[in-house]
């Protein structure tokens, strides 16, 4: 195989430019793709697209399949008559050297609350039925948002233990209970990946390619692992009983530990890896071009048993 030579630019689509604190899929991306365009660049780098988790990081992250609703744009809501000009104004002044996460975090989730109000009547859809159905993830992360959000935040082996461990009447009750929440993550969902798509199909239109990120372990405190246990180092309780780093190297002396749960490997190849197959194909629908993150944690990774086991809560 001929891999032809080609550069680009590495920009997170949260450092673009924005009225609204922070970079979006709005027309400031459109406009950075004509900048590569310009440029005579064929590469985007774009890093993890997912939602970010603590630190604001990209790379820990509430799931593997998901898409970042903060990335959503306003200005596409207001043409698409989800949102009104009145709704976005007063507008904060926010940094322009840096992003005021907690301060955009709370205005855009108000406006994004406006504008799923607003779709109330455009649930029937034929495209966003489409788009539930057939995002396999979106149900068990949907859940899990709702969930976190009705536990204040807390990771999930924190929630009450039926729900946590996902007993079957528990999950029946909570589906129930907070529908219209998880309707909410449905459409914020739905949202960002129309807007994205629609920013690759113009980026490929104009011969750039999308490089996307895939790092190699999930976040803890994720959908991912709350909903497939089975395939990670977990304990009874849904603890971490293993957490991944790298040992000692040229980078560390020390090695470094990064906390995430362990893949258990003989699991997975049961249903031949099923679920890397699943988030190969779903981020290959949405990048052009995978960078794994990092080859050396495929190549050498270190186990350790966690710093401090955390029971899971009781009650309710």
């Amino acid at each position: 195989m001929t891999i032809k030579r080609q550069s680009g630019i590495l920009l997170h689509p949260t450092s673009l430019p924005s009225p609204y604190g922070i970079g979006d899929l709005g027309k400031e991306a459109f406009e950075f793709v004509d900048f590569l365009t310009r440029s005579r660049q064929k590469l985007w780098q774009v890093l993890p697209l997912n939602p970010a988790g603590y630190g604001e990081s990209p790379f820990q992250s509430f799931s593997a399949f998901a898409g970042n609703p903060l990335l959503i744009s306003i200005d596409r809501l207001v043409e698409q008559g989800l949102l009104t000009p009145q709704d976005i104004h007063p507008l904060p002044s926010f940094s322009e050297d840096r992003v005021e996460f907690a301060r955009v975090r709370a205005y855009k989730e108000d406006l994004l609350r406006k504008a799923f109000t607003a779709f109330q009547n455009r649930l029937k859809a034929p495209e966003y039925q489409d788009f539930v159905a057939g995002a396999h993830w979106l149900g068990d992360y949907a859940l899990f948002m709702a969930l976190k959000q009705y536990f204040g935040g807390l990771p999930w082996n924190h929630w009450d233990a039926s729900i946590a461990l996902r007993q079957e009447q528990a999950m029946e009750n909570f589906r129930q209970l907070l529908k219209q929440e998880i309707e909410y993550h449905f459409f914020l969902q739905f949202t960002f990946f129309r807007q994205w798509m629609a920013l690759k199909r113009y980026a490929n239109d104009r011969g750039i390619k999308i490089i996307g990120d895939l790092p190699i372990f999930v976040s803890y405190d994720s959908s991912d692992a709350w909903a497939n246990p089975h395939l990670f180092e977990l304990d009874e309780l849904g603890n971490p009983a293993k957490v991944a780093g790298v040992p000692p190297d040229y980078f560390s002396e020390t090695g470094q530990l990064w906390g995430n749960p362990h893949y258990r490997w003989a699991a997975m190849e049961k249903d031949d890896y099923k679920w890397w197959r699943e988030r190969f194909k779903g981020l290959l629908e949405t990048v052009d071009i995978i960078r794994i993150d990092h080859f050396r944690g495929f190549e050498l990774t270190g186990k350790s048993p966690p710093a401090r086991q955390r029971p899971l809560t009781v009650g309710g």
